[in-house]
């Protein structure tokens, strides 16, 4: 392909990615994939070089643009002028001459009407913290405890440093074929990111303990929790996704967690599902559905899908699933609230409702990711920690 090639597939690939973005279609890494399933003339280079301006064109336009043809045209002009020479329409495959007063896209860090809740969480911050919001995620690792130590796989692995913020994480210094590794075979290594360790780790589960996860989806946490309980005690994840929930059982047994039951509940109906569990649990996880500005690193185009109007749905959504949540927990246990947004509004606002709601719940202290002296709640950030986005609030029940 020749580089206008590349500028016009990369241009067919973001229109796909914009209509997705609207309408709640496939991610963006799925839409590029069978972009190319279908176009097998496209050697590696190509491929490679069409997804790096994709995704750099999506991280440098916040706000949902009308085409990619804008997208690209947007970035260009502001970031990388070259590219306008490839506009020259001087073939099929290369993208058209720009034609005077048509649509291209602003450049911005994120969309305008949430730049007032960003800011309110970072103030002066909010420039440096949107930045390391849009660079590239590294990839962390979890070592299992329940079958290795970090040191040794440390040893194994080489390319990986120790994550201060995570005492089982380990952060890739190079390339990692994850998959193709013995240490990630044998059940002794997961990829998950730093602040989602932390959030597992803050719950302070511990063997012996009932314990539900009531938005386990794939069991990223789950099965975190799983050798924090030493593999002994009731864990039970739950989600009304299928698909994410059958992915646990597989990876439960490669990482040798026997004690996980999973539960497929019916969205709006998991009082009824949950009823046995009413009162028992001595820790409830809720990793609420949220608007992941948090994940901005990994998802850049989720700043394409988030709109007002989803955000309230949301919101509405993890004050049901707080109160579903707080029934299972039993007096003196605790429910553990986590969101991988970094929007008040769903973090610390949903906890001052929940606790305006119900007088018999109050603070839970959890281990301060900053060091020093414990804390309820928490903002985990990649400017401030190096990982994804998180609040983290803690409370208990009161006996």
């Amino acid at each position: 392909m020749t580089p206008a090639a590349r500028a016009q597939a990369a241009i067919e690939c973001l229109d796909q990615i914009v209509v997705a973005a609207r309408d709640g279609g496939a991610a963006a890494d799925t839409l590029i994939q069978r972009y190319f399933a279908t176009r097998r003339y496209a050697g590696s280079k190509d491929r490679r070089g069409v997804r790096e301006l994709v995704y750099a064109v999506i991280r440098a336009i916040g706000e949902r643009p009308v085409s990619g043809r804008a997208a690209v045209l947007g970035y260009a002009r502001a970031v990388e002028p070259d590219l306008l020479a490839l506009f020259d329409g001087g073939g099929p495959h290369v993208p058209a001459a720009p034609v005077p007063g048509e649509p291209e896209a602003a450049p911005s860090r994120a969309p305008a009407w949430l730049m007032a809740q960003l800011s309110e969480r970072f103030g002066d911050n909010t420039p440096g913290e949107l930045a390391a919001l849009l660079s590239r995620a590294p990839l962390d690792l979890r070592v299992n405890a329940l079958k290795a130590e970090r040191e040794a796989v440390a040893v194994e692995l080489r390319d990986v440093t120790p994550i201060d913020l995570a005492p089982h994480g380990l952060r890739a210094t190079g390339d990692l074929n994850v998959e193709a590794l013995p240490a990630y075979r044998e059940g002794r290594v997961e990829v998950q990111d730093a602040g989602s360790q932390f959030a597992a780790l803050a719950c302070e589960a511990h063997a012996g303990e009932t314990v539900v996860d009531l938005c386990a989806g794939a069991g990223g946490k789950t099965l975190a929790l799983a050798a924090a309980m030493a593999n002994t005690g009731t864990l039970i994840a739950c989600d009304t996704d299928r698909a994410r929930l059958r992915q646990l059982d597989p990876r439960a047994t490669r990482a040798g967690a026997t004690i996980i039951e999973t539960r497929l509940l019916d969205p709006g109906r998991e009082a009824a599902a949950l009823a046995d569990l009413a009162g028992t649990a001595d820790l409830v996880l809720i990793d609420a559905p949220c608007s992941g500005t948090g994940t901005w690193r990994r998802n850049p185009e989720a700043r394409w899908r988030l709109t007002p109007e989803r955000l309230a749905r949301l919101v509405a959504e993890q004050e049901r699933l707080l109160s579903v949540g707080a029934a299972l927990v039993r007096p003196g246990g605790r429910l553990v609230y986590v969101v991988c947004s970094l929007l008040p509004e769903e973090g610390e606002a949903r906890i001052a409702a929940f606790r305006a709601a119900f007088n018999d719940w109050q603070s839970w202290l959890f281990r301060n990711p900053a060091g020093g002296a414990p804390v309820s709640e928490t903002i985990l950030s990649p400017a401030a920690n190096g990982c994804d986005g998180f609040y983290l609030g803690g409370m208990t029940r009161v006996c």
